[in-house]
């Protein structure tokens, strides 16, 4: 059995100024996301062809940063914690100390995406079909953000499990960490599916469905080892507001899925 490490959330102290750890897994997720989307127009002569270039992955960055960071706080106050933030404001500025929203910041990038397409009058689905690939390496490092600042904790779990972990200022019980779990699943495992099925020439809507499709279950599979929120209707041991959030996710992954098989044919 392990104890959380209990890290100093700031990374680096410059006089005033602080540098959390939870900022730094943010700034990764965008260094990979710009350096992945570099190689993928070098490497990949279809979207050379489609009129891709690094300038426009820059532009389409700073878009998603806003949907991301935006959206991700907006989501976590209204989805989570409306109550905390309602009588406390100001800490909704506080992106530092943690507390950001997938599904926040998964439509609030949704809207940026959509106005990114309206700037250069591509399609939606091109852009969503571009970036998706991109995306769960940014994940994962969020997810260990959520570690290193101790948020998001896992289920009690059995004591004779190797990697349970004490959560010391939660209580003494071993827990699963559920954050490494997320990093694994929405992360990694979602990472190298999507590169290697968007390694080929794919119908348009084809790769963003099964992002959607992968996500939504991997996140639904890895909320049964997460501690519970207050879900629906006080439902948090059998659906969570994860999982619900997730369901429209895999609904329209399918539908997307299916009219891109439909072009096919």
């Amino acid at each position: 059995m392990l104890t959380h490490p209990q890290f100093d959330p700031v990374a680096l102290s410059l006089g005033p100024l602080s540098v959390h750890w939870y900022g730094l897994m943010y700034l990764l997720a965008f260094l990979q996301f710009w350096w992945l989307g570099r190689y993928r127009i070098r490497t990949h002569p279809q979207l050379s062809q489609a009129g891709w270039t690094a300038r426009q992955l820059d532009d389409l960055l700073f878009y998603g940063v806003l949907g991301v960071i935006v959206g991700g706080r907006l989501g976590q106050v209204l989805f989570y914690e409306p109550a905390y933030y309602l009588a406390h404001p100001l800490q909704i500025l506080a992106v530092w100390r943690g507390g950001m929203s997938f599904h926040g910041g998964f439509l609030g990038v949704l809207i940026a995406m959509w106005l990114y397409a309206r700037k250069t009058s591509r399609t939606w689905l091109e852009i969503t079909d571009f970036i998706a690939p991109l995306v769960p390496l940014g994940l994962a490092a969020g997810r260990i953000g959520n570690f290193i600042n101790g948020e998001l904790w896992g289920r009690v779990a059995d004591p004779s499990l190797p990697w349970a972990m004490v959560f010391p200022w939660v209580d003494d019980l071993p827990r699963h960490p559920s954050q490494l779990y997320q990093a694994a699943l929405e992360g990694f495992a979602l990472f190298v599916l999507l590169w290697l099925y968007s390694s080929r020439r794919r119908p348009r809507a084809a790769i963003s469905g099964v992002f959607l499709i992968g996500y939504g279950l991997l996140r639904w599979a890895a909320e049964y080892f997460r501690a519970p929120d207050a879900g629906i209707f006080g439902f948090s041991y059998t659906v969570s507001m994860g999982q619900w959030l997730s369901l429209p996710m895999i609904v329209v992954g399918i539908i997307f899925v299916v009219y891109a098989h439909r072009q096919r044919t």
